[in-house]
């Protein structure tokens, strides 16, 4: 009689997840970026006999190497500069009040630029990364001292993040080599929309068939972000970027119709996705698509499949840009609920107390002549910074990683130390350094590990002695305040930056449904029999897309579903990153991967009432039956989650139009 097999041993999620690591292809072209940008800047300084302009200098390009991840060059604009800005803006205050002010008085400001940089912090990535480097910088500049003004040390640092993102604009990546030089991330990211169609449509009837519809969702999301980044005018203005919009917006009703035939459950002939992929090849290599296969037309969801081919065939041979590439419009209400809500107000409580405190003590220590001959003391706060960004992972996760990457960092360098010449084998410690932060970035270990060795020879280089020992003293430290910090009750629920996203999802899932169902009223015959009645009170769409009657009558509905389908992946990254914290935080928003998932399905659903509604003009009882079970569970899976809004409800209430 064999033995039964015992269960293989489950790590607990906080530390599956410090263990865990991206992979893929190594970022060559980034690598190049990162060699190219703080070494010569440092070297270019030391030069000219001016070391210290360059520590800052290169101190820029390293947080800009950071933020330089894989997308389009318009985008790099965006994700480089605004951070850039607002870490010099925090360097020049913060220079000038550690010139001016005392130590009570400094931490007391530095606190409330904690309160702000964490509320701005929850408006969305871009935003984080700003306010991350606003509270670095500013740490560094009342910190670090050095002969140079606050303005010319603010010049400095901007100089240092636009010579990294001078390189990206200027420098050739692989998908620039294909066609316009412009158009390299612009154009993969296009491809990959495709390509994700034609995955999502073998994977139909199958297992495989939900992570093939987020995948979907995340390539939709990285495209649109490539192609609405910042430009000098406000529309397309090339024949190849007017190529670009058409393209996109062709593959829409694509994914639309894709989603509609996953959700249907049943096997899709296999020739239906070798349309999207011959577009997608004919996307990255810019080149015509030639003829494109017409799948069966048996029902209502494969004849808008076949119609979806019909229209991109025609877009990518006129190559005629659609305006509205259906993005989300933020208006400034938008961003105060963001900054001002539960999310922002839990995340700037703990990141100023943590930012405060750490500053305290590191001004105590300093006074108190714990640093000895080390007169720069703004380690402890930066470090403090870092660990409590929750996009960088769960909380155990990061105090972890960033403990043993600091460690293994500071050992690093002490050898470095001791064998390199000075200055110049510094020099080349810190180009290797940027040049490794491309793929340091996978793991927040390797990341600290290799911006640790960066910093130390920065700071080194500029004439601070070798502070290795110290430096891990100080890390210590800064994880076991964020530690207690993260873990002391707030006002209000915990969990706030989760019931935000979720809460966004609700209300952008119920604007979609609720267009939808307008669109079935309009055109159905009988009302009741097609519209459920829900027992819910209207509220305004959490956007307000507006229609170009010059292009297809659908593009309202396309921008609600991407709202909602990007919303949704927001709140369910928000949601993975919670139930890995230690189980006294993540019991806080247990339940809530069920919401989101419910909120999925309904979504889903929708998208197949609106492909069956453009074919027959009408929704079925079985289509209304279906919305109508999927808000009753989800009303219930919110009471048991404890979901609820300050009055006791839960997310905003909507009557879908009946």
């Amino acid at each position: 009689m064999s033995r039964p097999v015992r269960p293989a041993l489950a790590l607990p999620p906080w530390l599956a997840h410090t263990l865990r690591a991206q992979r893929g292809p190594v970022p060559w072209s980034a690598v190049v970026r990162g060699a190219l940008a703080a070494g010569p800047l440092l070297l270019v300084a030391v030069l000219a006999g001016r070391a210290s302009l360059g520590v800052v200098a290169a101190i820029a390009a390293m947080l800009a190497g950071i933020n330089d991840r894989a997308g389009s060059r318009r985008v790099s604009v965006h994700r480089l500069g605004v951070p850039a800005l607002a870490g010099a803006a925090g360097l020049l205050v913060g220079t000038m009040a550690g010139d001016r002010l005392g130590a009570a008085a400094l931490t007391l400001l530095l606190t409330g630029l904690g309160l702000i940089a964490g509320g701005i912090s929850a408006v969305g990535p871009v935003a984080s990364a700003s306010g991350t480097q606003l509270l670095v910088a500013s740490a560094i500049g009342a910190g670090m001292p050095l002969p140079e003004s606050g303005w010319l040390r603010a010049l400095a640092y901007l100089g240092g993040a636009a010579w990294l993102l001078g390189l990206r604009l200027a420098l050739p990546t692989p998908g620039s080599l294909v066609g316009d030089f412009r158009f390299d991330g612009e154009r993969a990211a296009v491809a990959d929309v495709y390509d994700a169609v034609a995955d999502l449509l073998d994977a139909a009837g199958t297992r495989h068939a939900t992570a093939r519809r987020v995948a979907l969702t995340a390539a939709l999301d990285h495209a649109q972000d490539a192609l609405t980044g910042p430009r000098l005018r406000r529309y397309a203005s090339s024949s190849g970027e007017r190529r670009l919009h058409a393209q996109y917006a062709a593959a829409l009703p694509l994914a639309e119709a894709a989603t509609a035939l996953a959700w249907a459950g049943g096997a899709v002939p296999a020739r239906a996705s070798e349309g999207p992929r011959r577009l997608a090849a004919a996307v990255r290599g810019n080149t015509h698509t030639g003829p494109l296969p017409a799948p069966s037309r048996s029902a209502p969801a494969l004849r808008a499949l076949d119609d979806a081919l019909l229209h991109a065939a025609e877009a990518f041979d006129r190559g005629r840009g659609d305006r509205d590439l259906h993005t989300r419009r933020r208006t400034a209400a938008d961003l105060a609920r963001s900054v001002f809500g539960a999310g922002g107000r839990e995340y700037g409580l703990r990141v100023a107390l943590c930012f405060g405190a750490s500053a305290a003590i590191a001004q105590a220590l300093h006074h108190t002549r714990w640093y000895g001959q080390h007169e720069h003391w703004y380690w402890l706060p930066a470090t403090a910074v870092f660990l409590v960004k929750p996009d960088l992972g769960p909380l155990a996760s990061r105090v972890l990683c960033r403990a043993a990457g600091t460690v293994l960092g500071a050992l690093l360098f002490a050898g470095f130390a001791a064998v390199l010449p000075r200055p110049e084998g510094l020099i080349a410690l810190v180009a290797l350094s940027g040049a490794l932060i491309p793929v340091a970035t996978r793991h927040f270990a390797a990341q600290t590990a290799v911006v640790t060795v960066l910093v130390l020879a920065l700071v080194m280089v500029g004439g601070e002695p070798q502070a290795s020992v110290s430096r891990i003293g100080e890390t210590l430290l800064a994880c076991a305040i964020v530690l207690v910090v993260g873990h002391l009750p707030m006002p209000g629920q915990r969990g706030g930056g989760v019931r935000s996203r979720l809460a966004t999802a609700d209300r952008a899932a119920h604007a979609y449904l609720a267009h939808v169902l307008r669109e079935s009223e309009a055109t159905s015959a009988s009302r009741e029999a097609d519209v459920p009645h829900m027992p819910y009170e209207p509220t305004p769409p959490p956007i307000a897309p507006r229609a170009d009657p010059r292009t297809d009558p659908r593009a309202v509905r396309w921008t609600l579903r991407r709202e909602a389908y990007r919303a949704l992946a927001e709140a369910r990254t928000a949601i993975a990153l919670a139930a890995a914290e230690l189980p006294a935080l993540a019991r806080h928003t247990e339940g809530a991967d069920e919401v989101v998932a419910t909120l999925e399905q309904l979504v889903d659903t929708t998208t197949a009432c609106a492909v069956h509604l453009d074919d027959s003009g009408r929704l079925t009882p079985w289509h209304t039956a279906q919305l109508t079970q999927l808000l009753e569970e989800l009303a219930a899976e919110r009471d048991r989650a404890g979901l609820h809004g300050p009055r006791g409800r839960a997310t905003p209430d909507v009557r879908l139009a009946g």
